[in-house]
């Protein structure tokens, strides 16, 4: 089992494990379809679900501290844990114990499995923002190879491009050190300008308007921004994948990491939800 996602919420553990337990409730920030009835029944499915057709999980543990459950995926029985831990009358920290997760599956594609790392992480966003009353971040549909997602941001539009192309703000929002070379033909590097090898290439800059980034075979990430009263739409579009083989796993990342950019904005001074595991 490995650590895959932690994080901190703004809500007493009673009302986080509601959300976790209940059909309605799994329904708005984890998946199309849900259906439970601990200690029996713990299931969902849908498009925004690897391998969503039928419902795979069974449950293993129920109780006040959180669920745990199997999850056959890709012919394996993999084990989910999600566990939580009050830390005081209103704050709860959510941790998700995964197994099966291989990081080289993720980058191949070779197996659903290697989704499982940001498809916790953009739920375990959705959780904590519907928690605590806020909009949610676009889920991945799995049945598709259409990677396009619109929200919009609580902030102008000069302040969301500004933090989307600096590198000091790309790493506080994202999480992770995000080195960014601001101007077309530039460096964009998971890790820092001096820790990654093979970084991407920033194909388009316009100010305030549109940012372009080549991933390679994970194709292009592409930001459209519109800024109207005080607000910003965001667009964001991937393209330039192979579409035999979609991939989900950055698609999953990228779009978890705009929910820490919302948060960036939106909340000024907060401490990022998520924790070290």
């Amino acid at each position: 089992m490995t650590v895959i996602a932690k994080a901190r919420v703004n809500a007493p553990i009673k009302q986080v494990r509601h959300a976790l337990t209940d059909a309605g409730e799994l329904r708005v920030w984890l998946a199309e379809h849900a259906d439970v009835d601990l200690p029996g029944r713990y299931a969902f499915w849908g498009r925004y679900t690897p391998e969503g057709d039928a419902p795979h999980q069974s449950p293993t543990r129920a109780d006040d501290s959180g669920v745990a459950f199997t999850w056959r995926l890709d012919g394996v029985d993999t084990t989910t844990d999600i566990a939580l831990e009050a830390e005081g009358d209103d704050s709860t920290v959510i941790v998700v114990d995964q197994s099966h997760f291989d990081f080289a599956e993720m980058m191949s594609g070779s197996s659903i499995r290697g989704v499982l790392q940001t498809f916790w992480a953009l739920s375990v966003a959705n959780l904590v923002d519907h928690v605590e009353g806020r909009a949610l971040t676009p889920k991945v549909d799995f049945t598709t190879p259409d990677f396009r997602a619109e929200f919009e941001v609580a902030a102008p539009v000069d302040r969301v491009f500004t933090s989307l192309t600096d590198s000091a703000q790309a790493s506080e929002w994202f999480g992770f050190p995000v080195g960014i070379e601001p101007w077309e033909g530039g460096r964009f590097a998971m890790g820092g300008l001096d820790a990654n090898p093979n970084p991407a290439k920033v194909l388009e800059l316009v100010p305030d308007a549109r940012f372009s980034i080549d991933f390679g075979p994970a194709g292009v990430s592409t930001w459209e921004l519109a800024g109207s009263e005080g607000k910003t739409r965001l667009t964001l579009v991937q393209s330039g994948f192979d579409t035999a083989n979609p991939p989900y796993a950055a698609w999953g990342g990228i779009l978890s990491g705009t929910a820490g950019l919302r948060r960036f904005h939106e909340l000024p001074g907060q401490p990022q939800i998520f924790l070290p595991a």
